[in-house]
């Protein structure tokens, strides 16, 4: 399985979330729309990832599309984790809905209420999330899996 998803091109998302007066934000490879009607977004974060636990207790998660010169945002929330450092003290955000971080650089995003959580024993639990909220600020040269390969995880998967 390597060999053939190490050469996909699928695009990443940085997903943020925030709970309890915490902030978590990752990057993310494993994510879809999953309804047309009505508007869903299913996005899989890993459970050995500080975002985790605060998008278990999140009520809004954000998931935004960063473009190819987002490379250094993709870097830092890929590379970083909110176990050691505050990756929202390295860029500029506004809070959103419930708290959570909207990332001030990447306007492609959606928000929206989680709705649903499943957890099939993986290492990735499935987040779904209604999204209500969906902004296209400009066009999106999509970030690749190719274009972040080489990144050092903050974390395993």
């Amino acid at each position: 399985m390597d060999a053939l998803t190490s050469e996909l091109d699928f695009p990443m998302v940085i997903v943020t979330s925030a709970a309890g007066g915490e902030r978590s934000g990752c990057l993310v490879g494993y994510h879809s729309q999953c309804s047309i009607d009505p508007p869903r977004w299913a996005v899989w974060v890993s459970k050995a990832n500080h975002t985790y636990g605060v998008a278990l207790r999140a009520r809004t998660l954000a998931v935004h599309f960063p473009s190819t010169g987002d490379r250094d945002l993709a870097e830092l929330f890929g590379e970083q984790t909110g176990d050691e450092v505050d990756k929202f003290a390295e860029c500029a955000w506004t809070a959103g809905r419930d708290g959570v971080p909207l990332l001030d650089r990447i306007p492609n995003r959606i928000i929206g209420r989680v709705l649903d959580t499943i957890d099939d024993g993986g290492d990735h639990q499935l987040f779904v999330i209604e999204a209500d909220d969906v902004q296209h600020g400009h066009p999106l040269r999509q970030l690749g899996f190719q274009s972040v390969r080489d990144f050092e995880a903050g974390h395993p998967s």
